[in-house]
């Protein structure tokens, strides 16, 4: 679907507005990232720590690196889903924005408000999302799904694991 609706006119160059396209998705995956690490901090030092965990939990410091991968990852694919931007975007593009969304979301709802409940119901909603970006990047530019399905499975993974504190805390 050449020309969709849902994105608005470029005044420029078809180079500069990729580029702009690009600066903005690389801009807000790593505000989504510095925010919920911002969010996180402090109840990862005191509050985490005391919640009872399943035995699969991976060491706290795995944390870190691995989300930090998946927003160079998220990021990367939604940058090569802009750049085939005479394709049709609007969903895919859509995704990425909701997803970034929840993800945000649930730092707040999970270590912000310290409710496992609250960051459960938030990961069954990013799952979703996620699940509807991997699959239409795929079908936009399956190496673009290539690079964020990483990141669905890890969030497969963190949804079971905040199900299984919600579980464990009850």
């Amino acid at each position: 679907m050449a020309g969709a609706v849902c994105l608005p006119r470029c005044p420029y160059d078809r180079r500069t507005c990729s580029a702009v396209g690009v600066g903005a998705i690389t801009a807000s995956a790593a505000a989504v990232w510095v925010l919920s690490g911002l969010v996180t901090v402090g109840s990862v030092r005191d509050w985490y720590p005391t919640l009872a965990k399943p035995t699969w939990t991976p060491p706290d410091w795995v944390f870190g690196p691995v989300w930090s991968a998946m927003y160079v990852l998220m990021a990367a694919g939604a940058a090569l889903v802009w750049l085939r931007r005479d394709d049709w975007v609007c969903t895919p593009m859509g995704a990425f924005a909701v997803q970034l969304a929840a993800n945000l979301a649930w730092s707040l709802l999970f270590f912000g408000t310290r409710s496992p409940w609250l960051g459960f119901l938030d990961v069954v909603l990013l799952w979703a999302a996620v699940g509807v970006m991997t699959v239409t990047f795929f079908q936009v530019r399956p190496a673009a799904g290539w690079l964020v399905a990483p990141y669905w499975v890890w969030v497969t993974y963190a949804a079971a694991l905040n199900g299984s504190i919600v579980v464990m805390s009850t």
